[in-house]
Protein backbone atom coordinates (compact mmCIF):
# COMPACT_ATOMS: atom_id res chain seq x y z
CA UNK A 1 0.00 0.00 0.00
CA UNK A 2 3.12 2.17 0.91
CA UNK A 3 4.25 1.62 -2.30
CA UNK A 4 1.27 2.39 -4.43
CA UNK A 5 0.57 5.53 -2.59
CA UNK A 6 4.62 6.71 -3.80
CA UNK A 7 4.48 5.75 -7.28
CA UNK A 8 0.22 7.62 -7.44
CA UNK A 9 1.99 10.53 -5.84
CA UNK A 10 5.04 10.34 -8.20
CA UNK A 11 3.36 9.73 -11.29
CA UNK A 12 0.97 12.66 -10.58
CA UNK A 13 4.21 14.79 -10.15
CA UNK A 14 3.95 15.57 -6.26
CA UNK A 15 7.91 15.07 -6.83
CA UNK A 16 10.57 14.47 -8.78
CA UNK A 17 13.26 12.23 -6.78
CA UNK A 18 12.61 9.83 -4.12
CA UNK A 19 15.46 9.04 -1.75
CA UNK A 20 15.49 6.84 1.50
CA UNK A 21 17.73 6.87 4.33
CA UNK A 22 17.78 3.48 6.02
CA UNK A 23 19.92 1.48 8.05
CA UNK A 24 21.08 -1.32 5.77
CA UNK A 25 21.97 -4.95 7.91
CA UNK A 26 25.76 -6.25 7.34
CA UNK A 27 26.23 -8.49 10.53
CA UNK A 28 24.93 -8.24 14.23
CA UNK A 29 27.69 -5.81 15.16
CA UNK A 30 27.46 -3.50 11.84
CA UNK A 31 24.72 -1.50 10.04
CA UNK A 32 25.77 1.02 7.63
CA UNK A 33 23.26 4.28 6.82
CA UNK A 34 22.31 3.98 3.00
CA UNK A 35 21.02 6.92 1.21
CA UNK A 36 19.57 5.33 -2.15
CA UNK A 37 17.45 7.08 -4.94
CA UNK A 38 14.50 4.82 -5.43
CA UNK A 39 12.45 7.11 -7.71
CA UNK A 40 13.09 7.73 -10.69
CA UNK A 41 14.83 4.06 -11.39
CA UNK A 42 17.92 4.35 -12.84
CA UNK A 43 18.09 2.18 -15.91
CA UNK A 44 21.63 1.83 -15.53
CA UNK A 45 21.68 0.76 -12.39
CA UNK A 46 23.82 -2.25 -11.48
CA UNK A 47 27.25 -3.55 -12.31
CA UNK A 48 29.65 -1.08 -13.71
CA UNK A 49 29.93 -2.21 -17.60
CA UNK A 50 34.02 -3.45 -17.03
CA UNK A 51 32.55 -5.66 -14.20
CA UNK A 52 29.34 -7.33 -16.57
CA UNK A 53 32.59 -8.31 -19.22
CA UNK A 54 32.89 -7.44 -22.19
CA UNK A 55 31.91 -10.70 -23.76
CA UNK A 56 28.41 -9.49 -23.45
CA UNK A 57 27.39 -8.07 -26.59
CA UNK A 58 23.44 -7.70 -27.24
CA UNK A 59 22.39 -10.11 -30.10
CA UNK A 60 21.57 -8.75 -33.17
CA UNK A 61 18.03 -7.82 -33.64
CA UNK A 62 14.75 -6.76 -31.35
CA UNK A 63 13.24 -8.65 -28.82
CA UNK A 64 9.91 -10.14 -28.72
CA UNK A 65 7.90 -8.95 -26.14
CA UNK A 66 4.45 -10.43 -24.96
CA UNK A 67 2.37 -8.37 -23.81
CA UNK A 68 4.19 -5.34 -25.53
CA UNK A 69 7.46 -3.22 -23.47
CA UNK A 70 5.24 -0.35 -22.18
CA UNK A 71 2.59 -2.59 -21.25
CA UNK A 72 5.42 -4.59 -19.75
CA UNK A 73 6.67 -2.15 -18.30
CA UNK A 74 4.03 -0.44 -16.97
CA UNK A 75 3.56 -3.67 -14.67
CA UNK A 76 6.84 -4.46 -14.05
CA UNK A 77 8.21 -1.03 -12.70
CA UNK A 78 5.30 -0.52 -10.18
CA UNK A 79 6.08 -3.86 -8.91
CA UNK A 80 10.04 -3.15 -8.77
CA UNK A 81 9.36 -0.06 -7.19
CA UNK A 82 7.51 -1.99 -4.25
CA UNK A 83 9.96 -4.78 -3.97
CA UNK A 84 12.44 -2.40 -3.50
CA UNK A 85 10.58 -0.23 -0.69
CA UNK A 86 9.87 -3.69 0.94
CA UNK A 87 13.52 -4.62 0.90
CA UNK A 88 14.73 -0.86 2.49
CA UNK A 89 11.98 -1.78 5.10
CA UNK A 90 13.43 -5.35 5.83
CA UNK A 91 16.75 -4.27 5.82
CA UNK A 92 16.00 -1.25 8.19
CA UNK A 93 14.24 -3.53 10.61
CA UNK A 94 17.08 -6.34 10.32
CA UNK A 95 19.12 -3.78 11.79
CA UNK A 96 17.10 -2.40 14.65
CA UNK A 97 16.76 -6.09 16.09
CA UNK A 98 20.55 -6.55 15.73
CA UNK A 99 21.21 -3.16 17.20
CA UNK A 100 18.57 -3.74 20.25
CA UNK A 101 20.10 -7.75 20.39
CA UNK A 102 23.82 -6.06 20.79
CA UNK A 103 22.60 -3.73 23.01
CA UNK A 104 20.71 -5.88 25.21
CA UNK A 105 23.89 -8.18 25.47
CA UNK A 106 25.70 -5.66 26.58
CA UNK A 107 23.30 -4.61 29.46
CA UNK A 108 23.17 -8.51 30.25
CA UNK A 109 26.97 -8.35 30.38
CA UNK A 110 27.28 -5.25 32.92
CA UNK A 111 24.51 -6.30 34.79
CA UNK A 112 26.44 -9.35 35.57
CA UNK A 113 29.00 -7.64 36.65
CA UNK A 114 27.26 -5.40 38.77
CA UNK A 115 26.24 -8.65 40.76
CA UNK A 116 29.57 -10.22 40.95
CA UNK A 117 30.58 -6.72 42.57
CA UNK A 118 27.90 -5.84 44.88
CA UNK A 119 28.17 -9.78 46.21
CA UNK A 120 31.75 -9.39 47.10
CA UNK A 121 30.86 -6.16 48.31
CA UNK A 122 28.14 -7.94 50.99
CA UNK A 123 30.31 -11.15 51.35
CA UNK A 124 32.67 -8.50 52.62
CA UNK A 125 31.23 -6.86 54.81
CA UNK A 126 29.35 -10.19 56.59
CA UNK A 127 32.82 -11.28 57.10
CA UNK A 128 34.25 -8.52 58.24
CA UNK A 129 30.88 -8.23 60.47
CA UNK A 130 31.86 -12.07 61.80
CA UNK A 131 35.31 -11.13 62.26
CA UNK A 132 34.56 -8.52 64.77
CA UNK A 133 31.83 -10.73 66.75
CA UNK A 134 34.60 -12.91 67.25
CA UNK A 135 36.83 -10.67 67.94
CA UNK A 136 34.57 -9.00 70.93
CA UNK A 137 34.44 -13.15 72.17
CA UNK A 138 37.68 -13.65 72.37
CA UNK A 139 37.81 -10.13 74.04
CA UNK A 140 35.42 -10.78 76.62
CA UNK A 141 36.80 -14.57 77.38
CA UNK A 142 40.22 -13.39 77.83
CA UNK A 143 39.00 -10.56 80.21
CA UNK A 144 37.24 -13.53 82.26
CA UNK A 145 40.80 -15.23 82.85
Amino acid sequence: MIGQDIIEQFNGKNFDHLYVVYNEFKSVLQQHVVVEQLLPIDPLEGPAEEERGENLVPPSGAYLYEPDESELLERLLPKHFEVQAFRVLLESAAAEQAARMTAMDGATRNAGELIKKVTLFYNKTRQAAITKELMDIVGGAEALK
